[in-house]
């Protein structure tokens, strides 16, 4: 069933609306990957071939279209992570799924930006997104942590921003595409539980 902006359920779309939706988001996900998350919403209405005010209609905000655009992907995480909640090396399922947090956030410029600046935002149309992610991974760490395999004091709040901003940095340097492998394998090293204050390594190396 659809839903509203607020959760609540949303009325069936007549035939024309259903259409002008689909469009709608069709045409968003092709200019904000050829474009980034900033792309003209007057061009995909364009596109779509409706007005700018059927796109609001639909979409309130760039951030309620965006959330839109990605549930798909976000559907794809979430399930992921409860496949990788089975494995018996719960710290080298949390890393792979961070590492997916990483190339989702990648895969359109702008977004991982939006992410980070809507982190704990529940007022955001992007808590559709991050909220469900959140918890997703919160349900990794714990385990890692119950491992012993990850400190007590990591919470999966700072790990989502460690991951977009890396995603952002990424982003920024195109010319070296191991930039976000690098940079999470570093993050990782802090992760580990070190009793005698050593560096070690990252778990699942």
């Amino acid at each position: 069933m659809a839903m509203s902006q607020a959760g609540a359920p949303a009325r069936p779309m007549r035939a024309d609306a259903r259409r002008n939706y689909g469009r709608l988001l069709a045409e968003a996900r092709t200019a904000f990957a050829e474009h980034g998350t900033d792309a003209s919403l007057e061009d995909i209405a364009r596109r779509a071939e409706v007005g700018i005010g059927t796109l609001y209609r639909h979409f309130p905000t760039r951030h309620a279209l965006m959330s839109a655009v990605f549930q798909e992907a976000v559907t794809s995480l979430i399930t992921r992570s409860r496949e990788l909640a089975e494995s018996d090396r719960p710290c080298a399922a949390l890393v792979e799924w961070l590492g997916a947090i990483v190339t989702h956030a990648g895969e359109y410029r702008g977004l991982a930006q939006a992410l980070m600046s809507t982190c704990r935002d529940e007022s955001s149309a992007l808590a559709r997104c991050n909220t469900p992610l959140r918890e997703a991974g919160s349900a990794l760490l714990t385990r890692a942590q119950s491992a012993g395999a990850v400190r007590r004091d990591v919470s999966i709040d700072d790990l989502m921003q460690l991951t977009n901003a890396i995603a952002l940095a990424a982003e920024q340097s195109p010319d070296d595409p191991e930039l976000a492998t690098r940079l999470l394998k570093l993050t990782l090293r802090g992760l580990h539980p070190s009793p005698t204050g050593g560096e070690s390594g990252p778990c699942g190396d």
